[in-house]
């Protein structure tokens, strides 16, 4: 069984029947899916993420819009990147506002990961992604004058940005390390036309590490 495999496989340990679960995007949580089928799990779905939308239901599993649930019972994502304390960068979906709100709807916000995303501290070497609306643009871009780059995300399939359910642009932002992450999250979520970042800094729980040794659970220091 390969490591994402293992990772999926043990995050079965806190799903309990008659629950409602919610769920990011990934090949992990792909896993994950077939292994609550394969158990025959009773539980209710919440996801952002289209792909793993049609993936449930494919399983046969319950999915209900997010717009009809108050709370989570826990909710399982991956990331590109975590550190020690917890906190999480992502970066390639661009549906972290989605996902941060299921993240603080969830009772517990666990993180499936593989050895190689976790790091002492969060390095930027992937963008911070804001969601904007589009009439802020040139505002926060002018607010962003100490970042290394910013960039307009860029459909590929289309002419022009790529857009979110929403409307709103997407704006990959390249910092320098060392940041204090957690500061970093509250001021470009402060700016005027932000909707929310890809920072995670305040709602992981747990994360579960899956190396060539096996399953450790990472929790907030």
């Amino acid at each position: 069984m390969d490591i994402k495999r293992k990772c999926a496989k043990a995050a079965l340990n806190y799903i309990e029947s008659g629950t409602v679960i919610g769920l990011g995007g990934g090949s992990t949580i792909a896993h994950l899916i077939r292994f609550i089928k394969e158990e025959q799990i009773d539980i209710k779905v919440v996801t952002p993420s289209w792909e793993t939308k049609r993936n449930c239901e494919e399983a046969g599993l319950a999915v209900i819009p997010l717009s009809e649930v108050s709370e989570v019972d826990v909710a399982f994502d991956g990331c590109d990147q975590v550190d020690e304390h917890l906190h999480a960068l992502k970066s390639g979906g661009g549906i972290h506002t989605d996902e941060k709100l299921v993240a603080r709807m969830a009772e517990e916000y666990i993180l499936l990961v593989d050895e190689s995303k976790v790091v002492q501290e969060l390095t930027y070497e992937h963008p911070v992604v804001l969601e904007v609306i589009p009439k802020a643009l040139a505002f926060v871009t002018h607010q962003l004058p100490d970042a290394e780059r910013v960039e307009i995300r860029m459909s590929r399939d289309k002419d022009g940005p790529v857009m979110t359910e929403r409307g709103n642009l997407l704006l990959d932002v390249y910092v320098q390390g060392n940041q204090d992450s957690a500061r970093l999250e509250d001021r470009l979520k402060g700016m005027p036309g932000v909707l929310d970042v890809s920072l995670f800094t305040s709602v992981v729980t747990k994360a579960l590490v899956a190396g060539e040794s096996g399953i450790r659970e990472m929790t907030k220091r």
